[in-house]
């Protein structure tokens, strides 16, 4: 199947999401610097859930650290306009208009330093976030995880509990993920404890979204090209044989293919592919943001609904080190013939 992605052109930031200074005034909310912002529909809603959250932070401060630290933090929005950048209508916030933490966390180095949503979905009329249990954050790109695993919302947001199942270990290729909904199935495309590592592929149906036997994992192709599934994890082959993190996999009308964003630990800051199916074939990367553009970027993130000229140009989150806060990116998909 020929392919039909052959780059990006006319990246440009749009807005500042998050902190003092963004289109949001954050402060409000007692955020100064927070990262990801990965979005999922639910409730006549858009949820973007972010990472490790910090309410007050030091000048000149690079990465993550401050007060008030909160592992996860969640927003939300009816705007559905991405041109100008995305408003938010509020946070899932205490007394005191701070956004709350939804998963606690020990936060203790060692046994569970944090406890970071890697994404969101809706099934069954509730509200779930993926997140990875962090024991210790290690080298650039690298950290150690006790588990992943689900947390569950049925009041539209305002309380989460953690699930004792499904979860999958932390060595496992399904720590962080990209979820999403096609013919009653949930895909979830996973990679392991940091960004050094390639892509496998799991599905589930979604009325049986909690049970871990329901699971089935992408195995490989029969020889006309149907999709083999198994029970077993240990089955499971790699649809995408790169160095992924933070990755995000949406529909895309514009090539009428699946495509794919993620740091690429081991490349030039972002990239994106095509995929022809949910398991592939998956087309050669190309560059989203360059890390020579945007130093310290990390976590694109995309959503179906914030895309226009009929998906030929696509927004997305876009994390930045320095400073420790999230954009609003955009950039034209080009394409062959």
């Amino acid at each position: 199947m020929p392919f039909v992605l052959s780059g990006v052109t006319n990246v440009k930031r749009v807005a500042q999401l998050t902190g003092h200074d963004s289109l949001n005034k954050t402060a409000r909310y007692e955020i100064a610097g927070q990262d990801l912002g990965s979005m999922f529909q639910a409730g006549g809603k858009t949820w973007f859930v972010f990472g490790d959250t910090f309410g007050q932070r030091e000048d000149g401060l690079t990465g993550g650290g401050g007060t008030e630290w909160r592992s996860n933090a969640l927003a939300y929005t009816t705007d559905t306009d991405p041109t100008d950048g995305i408003r938010f209508d509020g946070y899932i916030s205490d007394d005191l208009g701070w956004a709350t933490e939804l998963i606690d966390s020990k936060k203790v180095d060692g046994t569970e330093m944090t406890t970071i949503p890697t994404y969101g979905f809706e099934a069954n009329g509730a509200m779930y976030l993926d997140y990875m249990s962090v024991k210790h954050w290690g080298e650039p790109g690298e950290w150690e995880t006790n588990y992943a695993g689900f947390a569950k919302s049925t009041d539209d947001g305002r309380t989460w509990t953690k699930l004792a199942a499904p979860r999958w270990a932390g060595d496992s290729n399904f720590v962080q993920v990209s979820v999403s909904k096609r013919d009653g199935d949930l895909y979830f495309w996973g990679v392991t404890h940091g960004r050094f590592g390639g892509v496998q592929l799991m599905k589930v149906p979604e009325k049986d979204v909690e049970k871990q036997s329901a699971y089935r994992y992408f195995s490989g192709t029969a020889s006309n090209g149907a999709p083999r599934w198994s029970a077993d994890i240990a089955a499971a082959t790699t649809i995408v044989d790169d160095t992924v993190g933070e990755l995000s996999v949406v529909w895309n009308d514009y090539l009428s293919r699946w495509i794919m964003t993620y740091t690429d630990g081991g490349g030039d800051g972002t990239a994106i592919r095509e995929g022809a199916t949910p398991w592939g074939p998956w087309g050669d990367k190309h560059t989203l943001v360059s890390s020579s553009d945007v130093p310290g970027l990390y976590s694109p993130y995309m959503l179906p609904q914030y895309t226009e000229n009929g998906g030929r140009t696509i927004y997305f989150t876009l994390s930045v080190w320095d400073p420790y806060n999230v954009y609003w990116y955009k950039a034209d998909l080009v394409r062959q013939g």
